[in-house]
């Protein structure tokens, strides 16, 4: 068993997954530094002297707790071909502090140290969520179809996961296109080139030496990047923690509903993982990433980090339980010292991001290969909200980008052009949880479970009272969420209705 563990720990497609899952957090960390310095305008002794050194920590210290998670399901199973949960932020996380909390609390009283304050707070309490969470996940993963919840991750892998590497991919084909193809010949089919090479040696080999050919990569990005260079380790910051609870309530809402989709996010991950084959305490995972949470907003990280998604692929390149460690070191030692842009300069981003493509393809395609023909459609109906959301996305921030808004345009004037803003607006607002949602009511129709469907009607009812799904902010029944909370009602009663006919009738009940 010793030298199977040795083996699993670190294994040759170990390799391909440490650089794809680290460019995804070396992203999100850039991602994360450019929001706080150049939308928000905090100070850059505060960025990279005290937020991304505890982002990194938040990150390291999920990736131990998966590191040893792994370790027990191997030697509880007596396998060698465990694969580690990935560990990251939660991606959309980064974007709702920056911009609900962070921003508009800056904006309003031009006091960093306050908006800090107020965001860990937020952290805190999302954290919170994912540990009471803990102790439901096992019972919401017994009540909810695998099929939903795969079906709910696929439409996360194409179009969070890999929809934008692919757009990055075509704005640069020189390198990512040798680069997309080596994929597919190395780890879609049957008989890979250059054998003796690990393929994530290659790919990043080969798109390194073709960006710096093409003039992509500049020697001046480098000299930059040493600038930011230095040691900040992270500091304990109980004390902002408790000055920033008495203000923070009224901040507090936009928390709710995205814990509870970083919490289904968790939960989708997991279930993808068992049906690869690594079935891990649901408890423990949701628990390791609550305190992992909690401890990163108490030495100043303001974005919870989560199970992140593509196990299910890394897993497929025949990774095993070290790229996940790896990374958390990794990314550990890239906060403390401020090395994340000297890397990017060095290596390019669009070197690295073709494999987030293959990994949100993998994802998709897990729940296709664990799903029986009669509930495919399920598939494409949970898969809808997260088009929404993508398309969202990109439509405000092309506004963003023209110093306009929507509403600056004209909702009728968009509805003339054929943009139904107003529709892509609540389908994609609340995607996790709608799709989630949608996939339920879908496939309780399907198995002819009238009843499970009038429940699930009744609590989208309710979530969208309360402005959880198909709106941008919380808030008690909006005008434009009633005609949601009707509408779920009233498929509630359709489905009640039925139950009660095929109790009338128990003949079709034994037919069906």
């Amino acid at each position: 068993m010793d030298q199977s563990l040795g083996r699993m720990l670190w294994r040759r497609g170990d390799w391909a997954a440490y650089f794809g899952l680290l460019a995804n957090n070396l992203t999100n960390l850039l991602t994360l530094s450019s929001l706080l310095l150049f939308v928000v305008g905090f100070p850059k002794e505060m960025v990279y002297g005290r937020i991304i050194p505890a982002f990194g920590l938040s990150i390291f210290l999920a990736s131990v707790c998966y590191f040893f998670f792994a370790i027990q399901l191997a030697k509880k199973t007596g396998r060698s071909d465990v694969t580690a949960l990935p560990s990251g932020p939660s991606a959309p996380s980064i974007f709702t502090v920056t911009f609900l909390v962070i921003l508009p609390v800056f904006q309003q009283t031009q006091n960093a140290e306050f908006a800090f304050q107020i965001a860990l707070v937020w952290c805190l309490f999302e954290a919170t969520i994912l540990i009471v969470g803990a102790f439901l996940g096992d019972l919401i993963r017994r009540i909810v179809p695998r099929t939903v919840l795969l079906s709910t991750l696929g439409g996360l892998g194409l179009l969070l996961l890999a929809m934008n590497p692919m757009l990055q991919s075509f704005e640069t084909p020189v390198v990512a296109f040798v680069v997309l193809i080596l994929i597919f010949i190395n780890w879609f089919g049957k008989s890979p080139i250059f054998k003796k090479i690990p393929t994530g040696f290659l790919l990043l080999l080969a798109g390194t030496a073709l960006a710096w050919i093409f003039g992509l990569q500049s020697p001046d990005a480098v000299a930059a990047a040493l600038s930011t260079l230095g040691f900040n380790p992270p500091e304990v910051h109980i004390t902002s923690l408790i000055q920033g609870i008495p203000h923070s309530l009224p901040y507090l809402a936009s928390a709710v509903p995205l814990g509870l989709a970083n919490y289904v996010f968790d939960l989708e991950n997991i279930e993808a993982a068992d049906a690869a084959g690594d079935k891990y305490n649901t408890r423990n995972v949701m628990l390791a990433n609550g305190v992992s949470s909690s401890i990163g907003a108490f030495f100043g990280n303001p974005y919870p980090v989560t199970v992140y998604i593509g196990h299910t692929g890394w897993k497929s390149m025949g990774a095993g339980i070290g790229y996940s460690i790896a990374t958390g070191i990794s990314m550990l030692v890239i906060a403390f010292f401020g090395l994340g842009a000297l890397l990017l300069s060095i290596i390019p981003v669009v070197a690295i991001v073709p494999i987030l493509v293959y990994v949100g393809i993998v994802s998709a395609n897990q729940v296709v290969r664990e799903t029986t023909k009669s509930e495919v459609p399920v598939i494409f109906v949970a898969m809808f909200p997260w088009i929404a959301n993508w398309g969202l996305t990109m439509v405000n921030n092309i506004f963003s980008a023209a110093g306009t808004s929507p509403a600056g345009v004209g909702i009728d004037v968009l509805l003339s052009k054929g943009v139904y803003y107003n529709g892509l607006f609540h389908l994609g607002n609340g995607a996790p949880l709608s799709s989630l949602l949608w996939g339920m009511l879908a496939i309780f129709a399907i198995q002819d479970k009238p009843l499970n469907g009038a429940i699930t009607a009744s609590l989208a009812s309710v979530l969208s009272l309360f402005g959880i799904i198909h709106s941008g902010k919380v808030g008690f029944a909006h005008p434009d969420l009633l005609p949601f909370v009707w509408a779920y009602l009233m498929v509630a009663a359709i489905y009640l209705y039925k139950y009660l006919m095929d109790r009338r009738n128990p003949q079709l009940l034994e037919e069906a």
